[in-house]
């Protein structure tokens, strides 16, 4: 494995072939010889990449590093120019890690992807892959950064920055909305003792903020230890105080609400103790004494929030409410104006000034505002406002035109009050401030445009480190933006009338605001034309509704105008600002961002931008962001409330300033841009493209991907945002600054150097017809490397990828295809050869066998709900909770929009309970039906009302039920009599088999290889999914009622993982049901069918489906491995997938791949060589790992396995671990052995002193089980149906 893209060496051939270069030009061309560099520079650059990213001071005190990279790209360029192109592909990555470390982001970009165009085996280079996910993450281009960020682990799982890697992937994810994984990598994050640009505390602070979603206890207690910490800095204290505070006001807490309130607000005014200059913590202040009826005081802190930071569109909200509920309406219609001026997509402000109209008894502008409110992303209630909206036109239907033309207004139109000053009295910052910071903008020495420089949503902040100054807030577009005395347009007249005496700060100044006035007035006349539903073009209305608080961040986004950008190097001291926008492939959709190409980088550093604190200011604090560079320096949530009822709510809303990728590196922009936006941009991450995984038959590559092909078709992708900021060069460690450029250098270095260029044994040293003591050969001295890699795919392969959609799709006919059905009349059949070998066919992704119960005469009666009572009352059962809806249809909650996330909620009850719920549920359906006969017999004769009533089709709100799922019938004494009625089966759907390859694993996996139950009333759903590690799996229906099943084949997954992230979901772990229409639409076919009682389907390896029962019904389920290439192939792929996705894999396939080598003889030369190939990766594994023990002086301890043994999982990463085992001196002394893996271990305890490696296997017992292993002779036997015998 090559962590660094450009040896010494190489870089010194550079340094001579422009030396000779240069002595080819006359004496006079002095320029070109100084471009040269000298063996001392050729040494320093050679230890320079992208890991040092963040760690080194180039634009602080590190002048002679960046005067040296500066040279290095002149150098490297002119070499490039010299050479017309044609260099080495390493001589790019390093070029790409030079202008990273410059924060020159698009020349890195356009470095790396040369590097990836003419480099095949590009993801061994783990350096390469880490600057790359560091320039997506500046940009914003989330999908193609979280994959690089990756597959950096998973080639290289002890990459020295990995600590960093599953940092920004949770900043990730949390943007997502995926907060499982997000919390995940934070844990692995928090764990790894290495150094990071964010501290342990503000770590913390994120997944106290993560629970928050949810668990608003754990949140809570998760809070309260975080302001135990000792030495915590004033401005996390005050963030913590702040989410404490809000959540008192806003969550489930306990006490009753003038308790909470109480709380609350001690909380807010103890957050202003410890930072009185949070405009946010004033907001919410004034929120919380808005909501008791203290409008003094609530109005006081909302001026005190709007003095101490940029107003948001919230608070301007929450001002016109005061007004409005204080019976003054002018006031509260300019306060509301503020509000949608700054975010034209505030579906609250627009529904509140709906509202205010209507109260004045002015229905045409009201119909406006409420027009606007339902074209907001945000807007929670569009059918209710939809009715509302009918019944204002009706009333004006009715009304005669002379008395609409008389009538006296109370309040100037929507149009007369866009533009509308607004006065000095709403207002108590001065237009001045803007000035300092454009002044400062024009000496800042760098001038290329950013990308979209944004806030992360989550309500979820960022703790900001250090709190920004008024000076420092950026100039803003609309009127309610900036601030004044009396009207903007004097200014603007002052300034136009001495334009010649005007000094730089000035002229920008002045520049800004004939920008402003033009944008402000096409606003205006495009509200005129279109009754505002767009007011403004070029400011981009993203969802800012009420939300409610902590929802997903991706529900909703505010976006700053596009003309005003806030640049990446905007910063305060020393902190890097980071910019999540969660713009690609969120729930919300992607909207086109409008780029800017005369922004310019501000000279003026803050942790928090004051223009982020308008977009969504949310209350759930600000999280320290502090030296993160690339990171999200302050992720401002800020609640909205829906001022007509008071609940208050956060948009998780995020600015986000919009600046333009080099269109030379991205090509000709696309004009629609979808939910994954940056999926269309085939040169950002042309792998992505190659995605197929397929095993081969060969010897030396059993497990084999196709090389990614090198698609160079540009696209471009639209508002790649920076979380990351340049200008954090301050070099931690350990919390610790590193002041001088050598020091920072050497430590860095030797950081680096630790495990950071993990080696691969070579494969053609030894295949899988090597002995084990050729294969102990070639592992010899690798070890002394403390190199180890759990990859049981070949070292050729590269990083798992979902398969692309197969070529040349399918006609619109062949979408719907037939199912599969097998009819059994009698036993024979059922037992007949062919019935399997059509059952395991990959090319039937589904078999239904009809008729298979009464065939074999099976007992069904045992798995009824009545049986199920008498033999276990008090057997726990696992509920979800769901919403009733048509099969093949998925609508949000309220009905209005069909939607992917399947609503399913956990809970836990009985069969006892469940199985009187299943019944009620019965009875209340009769009872319906039977008032619906009635209704039907009452109305017979009224024909119109009759068609009416039959024609209606409800789509919301939806009826709740209760789906019992889950229920494990393992225990053989309590289910004896149903466990055997199942021994009838053929024996490849048994739940036991020796053809099955999970009775190998010798342990039980709950589901798996045991029995599971299902509990239904009509509607019940099993969302989408693959079944783990890609199984077969079996269902019977046992009736009464019937079930519908969905079916997609394997070859398709990738297209519906690719659905599942445009829809910000994941495949994976997500509940998620498909709509068909996206399905056709993309050429997937899917089979669906009825399964009756007594119906058994056979699921293939990796078939997608999800089911949802018709009527009243229960199913029994488990999964099978049938001993085919197939299935052991497909498992292995999903095994490799999960671990670079860091989910767990239930099945643990290097185990029970050495069980099957022990217990079990393989005819099938295909189905040997994967296995053979897995014995021979474990191998050469656990001989590397013990020789870089032993020459650590690290003793191993001899531990055994026990009997039924189950397979052991990291902890903390959940991989699977094998045979050498890490555990803690704690744990092994107490007998609890919570098993480490390797990696994790190291990132714990660097030279492992805190704990003890044990040993399962005896190496000899591997090496004697892996030469016996060999390929048996094929089987004669035509009616054998699996290609292996039992030793």
């Amino acid at each position: 494995m090559k962590s660094c893209g450009v040896t010494v060496a190489t870089t010194t051939s550079f340094g001579d072939e422009a030396k000779k270069m240069a002595a080819g030009k006359a004496s006079g061309e002095s320029k070109e010889g100084s471009l040269s560099l000298t063996a001392e520079e050729e040494e320093v650059l050679g230890g320079l990449d992208s890991r040092l990213f963040g760690f080194v001071r180039v634009h602080e005190d590190g002048a002679r590093t960046k005067a040296l990279l500066d040279k290095a790209v002149r150098c490297y360029e002119s070499l490039i120019l010299k050479a017309e192109g044609k260099m080495e592909s390493d001589f790019f990555c390093q070029l790409g890690h030079f202008n990273l470390l410059l924060e020159d982001y698009p020349k890195a970009l356009s470095a790396y992807q040369r590097y990836y165009s003419m480099h095949s085996d590009y993801w061994k280079n783990s350096a390469f892959l880490y600057g790359l996910g560091l320039v997506y993450f500046y940009y914003n281009a989330f999908h193609w950064a979280i994959q690089a960020f990756q597959e950096v682990l998973y080639v290289d799982p002890s990459f020295c920055r990995a600590k960093e890697i599953h940092l920004r992937l949770g900043l990730m994810f949390k943007v997502n909305t995926d907060y499982e994984s997000s919390l995940k990598h934070f844990q692995l994050a928090l764990i790894d003792s290495n150094p990071c640009t964010l501290s342990s505390v503000e770590i913390q602070f994120h997944i106290a903020h993560l629970y928050e979603t949810q668990k608003y206890h754990f949140a809570k207690e998760a809070y309260e230890q975080l302001l135990q910490t000792e030495n915590l800095s004033s401005q996390v204290k005050a963030t913590v105080l702040q989410q404490l505070g809000w959540m008192y006001h806003n969550g489930d807490l306990l006490g009753d609400r003038t308790t909470k309130d109480s709380y609350a607000i001690q909380y807010l005014q103890k957050s202003l103790e410890a930072d009185p200059n949070s405009g946010q913590s004033w907001y919410l202040l004034g929120r919380c004494y808005s909501s008791i009826g203290k409008v003094q005081d609530a109005f006081i802190s909302y001026r005190q929030s709007i003095d101490k930071s940029e107003a948001s569109a919230d608070t301007w909200c929450s001002i016109g409410v005061l007004y409005q509920q204080q019976n003054q309406p002018m006031d509260a219609l300019q306060a509301y104006i503020c509000a949608v001026q700054l975010d034209h997509g505030h579906a609250a402000a627009w529904m509140d000034l709906g509202t205010l109209y209507e109260s004045c008894n002015q229905p045409q502008d009201a119909i406006k505002c409420y027009l606007n409110a339902t074209r907001s992303k945000s807007c929670s209630n569009t059918s209710t406002l939809a009715g509302r909206i009918k019944f204002l036109q009706a009333q004006l239907c009715n009304l005669p035109q002379s008395s609409l033309q008389n009538k006296t207004k109370l309040l100037p139109s929507i149009e007369e009050a866009w533009s509308l000053p607004i006065p000095a009295e709403l207002t108590s910052r001065q237009g001045a401030m803007n000035t300092a910071q454009q002044a400062s903008n024009a000496h800042h020495p760098k001038t290329e445009p950013v990308l979209c420089l944004s806030q992360t949503p989550i309500l979820q902040q960022s703790l900001p480190v250090h709190m920004i100054s008024s000076s420092q807030v950026d100039g803003l577009s609309s009127p309610a933006k900036r601030k004044r005395k009396s009207s903007p347009t004097k200014l603007l007249e002052q300034l136009c009338a001495n334009k010649d005496n005007l000094n730089t700060g000035e002229k920008l100044m002045l520049e800004q605001l004939e920008s402003q006035f033009v944008l402000m007035q096409q606003g205006l006349h495009k509200g005129q034309r279109s009754h505002l539903s767009e007011p403004n073009d070029e400011q981009l209305p993203f969802s800012t509704g009420p939300v409610q608080y902590l929802q997903p961040a991706s529900t909703g986004i505010k976006k700053q105008t596009a003309h005003q950008t806030l640049p990446s190097n905007s910063l305060t001291h020393g902190v890097p600002l980071n910019h999540l926008s969660s713009h690609i492939a969120t729930s919300i959709g992607q909207q086109d961002t409008a780029f800017t190409k005369d922004s310019k980088p501000s000279g003026n550093r803050s942790l928090v931008p004051e223009t982020s604190r308008h977009a969504g200011d949310t209350p759930n604090g600000c999280v320290v962001v502090k030296g993160l560079s690339n990171h999200v320096e302050r992720l401002t949530a800020e609640p909205v409330c829906s001022p007509n009822n008071g609940n208050c709510t956060s948009p998780n809303l995020l600015i986000s300033d919009s600046s333009q990728i080099p269109t030379s590196l991205f090509g000709k922009a696309s004009d629609n841009v979808g939910t994954g936006a940056c999926d269309k941009a085939s040169n950002i991450h042309p792998a992505v493209y190659t995605k197929t995984n397929s095993v081969t038959s060969s010897p030396s590559s059993v497990i084999s991907t196709t090389t990614p092909s090198k698609s160079t078709e540009q696209k471009a992708t639209h508002t790649v945002t920076s979380l990351t900021s340049p200008q954090s060069r301050l070099l931690t460690i350990n919390g610790e600054g590193i002041d001088n450029l050598q020091i920072s250098e050497r430590t860095d270095m030797s950081i680096i150097n630790h495990k950071s260029s993990p080696q691969i044994i070579p494969s053609m040293c030894v295949s899988i017809y090597s002995s084990s003591t050729e294969v102990l050969k070639a592992c010899r001295n690798l070890g002394k490397n403390g190199l180890y890699n759990s990859r049981i795919f070949s070292d050729k392969c590269p990083p798992p990828r979902p398969p692309t959609s197969p070529y040349p799709p399918l006609p619109k006919d062949k979408l719907n295809p037939p199912t599969p059905s097998i009819y059994l009349e009698n036993k024979r059949d059922a037992f007949f050869p062919p019935l399997h070998q059509f059952c395991t066919n990959p090319k039937n992704p589904v078999t239904v066998i009809r008729g298979l119960a009464g065939a074999l005469k099976l007992d069904l009666g045992l798995f009824s709900t009545k049986t199920l009572v008498e033999a276990s009352n008090e057997h726990v059962v696992e509920v979800r909770t769901q919403l009733l809806q048509p099969a093949d249809e998925n609508w949000d909650p309220t009905g209005t929009k069909k939607i992917w996330h399947c609503e399913s909620n956990r809970s836990l009850t009985t069969i006892a309970k469940y199985a009187q719920y299943q019944a009620s549920s019965f009875q209340e359906s009769l009872r319906e039906e039977n008032e619906k006969r009635m209704q039907h017999k009452e109305y017979s004769d009224n024909e119109s009302t009759s068609s009416d009533f039959s024609g209606k089709r409800r789509k919301g709100p939806f009826k709740t039920i209760k789906f019992g799922t889950n229920i494990d019938l393992s225990d053989d004494k309590k289910w004896k009599l149903q466990l055997r009625e199942l021994t009838k089966l053929p024996a490849f759907v048994r739940v036991v088999s020796a053809g099955n390859l999970l009775s190998h694993l010798g342990h039980t996996i709950l589901g798996m290889n045991t029995v599971q139950l299902y509990m239904k009333v009509p509607g019940s759903r099993t969302p989408g999914h693959q079944e783990n590690n890609n199984f077969c799996s079996v269902n019977i229906n046992i009736g009464p009622g019937d079930c519908e099943w969905f079916v997609v084949p394997e070859d398709y997954w990738g297209v519906l993982n690719d659905f599942c992230e445009k829809n910000n979901l994941n495949f994976l772990m997500s509940s998620w049901w498909p709509n068909l229409e996206d399905l056709y639409e993309a050429n997937v076919p899917v089979y669906r069918f009825i399964q009756r009682p007594g119906d058994l389907v056979w699921i293939n390896a990796g078939t997608v489906h999800w089911v949802q029962a018709v009527g009243w019904c229960n199913n029994i389920a488990w999964n099978v491995g049938p001993l085919t290439a197939c299935q052991y192939k497909l498992a292995v792929e999903r095994y490799e997938w999960n671990k670079l996705q860091s989910v767990k894999s239930v099945v643990p396939m290097v185990h029970l791949s050495w069980n099957m080598a022990r217990n079990i003889k393989v005819s099938d030369p295909k189905l040997f060589e994967m296995i053979k190939y897995c014995l021979l990766k474990v191998l050469k594994q656990c001989q590397t790992l013990r020789e870089a023990l032993i020459t650590a002086g690290k003793e191993i301890m001899w531990h055994g396995r026990t009997n039924d043994e189950p397979a052991h999982y990291c902890s903390i990463c959940e991989v699977e671990v094998f045979n050498l085992l890490f555990v803690t001196n704690e744990s092994n002394s107490q007998k609890t052995y919570i098993v480490h893996c390797q990696d994790c271990a190291r990132k714990t305890s660097g030279n492992l002193d805190n704990f003890v490696v044990l040993e399962q296997y005896k190496m000899e017992d591997l090496l004697q089980i892996y030469d016996q292993f060999t390929l048996a002779p094929s089987l004669t036997s035509s009616s054998s149906y699996c290609p292996v015998n039992i030793k």
